[in-house]
């Protein structure tokens, strides 16, 4: 294995990476905003208005796109376990 397949397959790790944590974190940070200009229009600022919320949203985001994560992050593991022996040689 060579430093350049090394750094390579490093980079393809934090693109999936990237790839599956983007729509859970997209949608905590839409309903952030939201829940922020509704706090800063109304002067409400309790911490739970903010908290629970995304939570909620978080939760729901895992449970649509849970199964989508699964199989990109299986994908590339097995594709790391099929190609191993060879990398070793």
């Amino acid at each position: 294995m060579t430093p350049e397949f090394v750094i390579g397959l490093g980079r393809q790790a934090l693109e999936i990476m990237l790839e599956v944590s983007l729509p859970v974190l997209l949608l905590s940070l839409i309903v952030g905003v939201i829940i922020s200009i509704f706090q800063t229009v109304t002067q409400i600022q309790e911490a739970t208005i903010t908290f629970v919320p995304k939570i909620i949203v978080t939760f729901v985001s895992l449970l649509i796109f849970g199964g989508w994560i699964i199989s990109k992050i299986t994908d590339f593991t097995t594709y790391i376990l099929e190609n191993l022996p060879n990398w070793i040689k």
